[in-house]
């Protein structure tokens, strides 16, 4: 059962194929409200696919899946209102020329929008203001982003970011929505040992207060729930991978981009 926050992920014989082969095949996963999941291989192994088809951006082609209760792929808009994309490599990137500040105040004026009530539409300007300021300042501070510490404050530009910093910044617009699902690309990605021990802080953190949180990684951390994909030799294989916590998918890197190219990335 749900939390009043997080999502319940769970997936048997999960699977999306492209022309040419498939993405990821005969994927079992089991993560409570508020789990941590991480997919686990190496770039082109259909990880990204897989992340995508898990909050209904993707359509899958075999195997059941819910999340938050919701079916896929028959719900797919439901569980794309209720999940949120962190970074995404050409699907949910910042602006490097927009700054710090800039993308915050985009996200909450997206959300105000078109997520709000119609009341709160019609409040005052301090009072949305107030809220709108309150909603970033929470979720920066899941995110583990102080941005006086940054070079120029709030109006450095994402281009003069670190790494870890366009992580936490990414990962707190997908918060100011307050998704119950946060889905993450590439986490650990460029970073050091000491910044991705830090990233899956940031992240173990966001899912003990409550949002469910899966994210892609070449090697899963300690204690959470691991999927892992790897390359197979020929396109067309319906053998499964060994995993730690839940079976594998069986992937191509053709088949995967292959299946982005045939279901689109949004």
């Amino acid at each position: 059962m749900d939390s009043p926050h997080g999502a319940a992920v769970t997936a048997e014989g999960f699977g999306l194929k492209g022309p040419r082969g498939w993405a990821f095949r005969d994927v079992r996963i089991d993560a409570g409200p508020g789990a941590l999941v991480a997919i686990e291989g190496p770039s082109g192994s259909g990880r990204t696919c897989l992340l995508l088809a898990l909050t209904g951006r993707m359509r899958p082609s075999e195997g059941r899946a819910e999340v938050g209760g919701l079916r896929l792929p028959r719900q797919m808009a439901a569980v794309r209102r209720i999940s949120a994309l962190g970074p995404v490599p050409g699907v949910s990137e910042p602006d490097p020329a927009l700054t710090v500040a800039e993308h915050l105040r985009e996200r909450a004026l997206l959300q105000r929008r078109f997520d709000g009530s119609l009341r709160a539409l019609f409040r005052p300007r301090a009072e949305r203001a107030a809220t709108a300021r309150a909603r970033i300042d929470t979720a920066l501070d899941a995110a583990g982003l102080d941005p006086t510490t940054l070079p120029k404050a709030e109006r450095t530009s994402v281009r003069d970011l670190e790494r870890l910093e366009a992580l936490r910044l990414t990962v707190a617009l997908a918060l100011i929505g307050r998704p119950r699902l946060l889905a993450v690309d590439d986490t650990d990605l460029k970073l050091s040992d000491a910044e991705r021990a830090e990233a899956w802080e940031m992240l173990r953190s966001v899912a003990t207060d409550g949002t469910t949180v899966i994210a892609v990684c070449s090697q899963a951390p300690e204690g959470a729930i691991t999927v892992r994909t790897h390359s197979a030799v020929t396109t067309d294989t319906t053998d499964t991978a060994e995993t730690t916590d839940a079976p594998g998918a069986t992937t191509t890197e053709e088949g995967a981009a292959d299946a982005i190219a045939e279901t689109g990335r949004a």
